[in-house]
């Protein structure tokens, strides 16, 4: 599971060091592809497979089916952490989050987000008065 806030720098050639925490679970391999909001997701290869597997499934005859195939596949790439635990963020997913050097990694509970820094403090001020409203409704009588 990932867990907390990490505000680690991309370094000259687009690399960025995973937070120590998260190694471990990413160091057989990852996913990196564009998601909502403007953010990156990261996942581990085998939750990745399963994340998709819904994906695979459902009925290509559907235009908005294909349409979100085709954005989460053509944006994915696969890496594997180097021993320093640093990944490279192909240019086109970096331009597509806003990454510069200042990013912000977020544990999403079965993925990994990377945001642009002052996206993600913008994103985080929006949601956070509604956070307590938003448990009533994702977790009913919770």
């Amino acid at each position: 599971m990932f867990l907390g806030t990490h505000t680690p720098k991309l370094d000259d050639k687009g690399r960025l060091i995973l937070p120590a925490k998260y190694r471990d679970e990413l160091a057989d391999g990852l996913v990196i592809t564009r998601f909502q909001e403007r953010c990156l997701a990261i996942w581990p290869i085998s939750a990745f497979v399963e994340v998709t597997k819904t994906a695979r499934s459902a009925p290509s005859s559907q235009q908005d089916v294909r349409d979100y195939q085709r954005m989460l596949a053509s944006g994915a790439s696969d890496e594997v952490p180097d021993k320093q635990g640093r990944i490279t963020i192909p240019p086109h997913l970096r331009s597509y989050a806003g990454l510069d050097r200042d990013c912000v990694v977020v544990g999403a509970i079965e993925r990994v987000e990377v945001w642009n820094a002052a996206a993600w403090e913008q994103y985080s001020a929006e949601k956070e008065p509604a956070f307590a409203e938003l448990n009533q409704n994702v977790f009913p009588g919770g």
